[in-house]
């Protein structure tokens, strides 16, 4: 009777290059994930601070706004002109339309 030799598969140099290629491609492609992941989540971080201070701006530009009206409206021109001393005569006033 004959024994079957049990041969042991060896694993080769090339194949052992191509494996530690492909473990490092892993990592690096994880490690790479998580650095892109971290980068956005700080961009999104700073895209939200901004957001923020243009509404911020924008509501001091809008209150602003209401109060150049107000002190550039006729009435409040009318009162000061007349704290002044001085006098109110039509003949004078020239309006202008943009």
């Amino acid at each position: 009777m004959r024994t079957k030799k049990v041969r042991k598969l060896k694993i080769t140099k090339g194949e052992k290059m191509l494996y530690a290629g492909a473990f490092l491609s892993v990592i690096f492609t994880l490690a790479l994930q998580v650095f892109c992941g971290a980068n956005i989540g700080n961009l999104n971080m700073s895209v939200e601070k901004l957001r923020y201070d243009i509404e911020s701006q924008e509501k001091k530009n809008e209150s602003l706004t209401m109060k150049v009206n107000e002190l550039t409206s006729f009435d409040k021109v009318k009162d000061i002109v007349k704290e002044m001393g001085l006098e109110y005569n039509n003949d004078n006033i020239i309006i202008i339309n943009k």
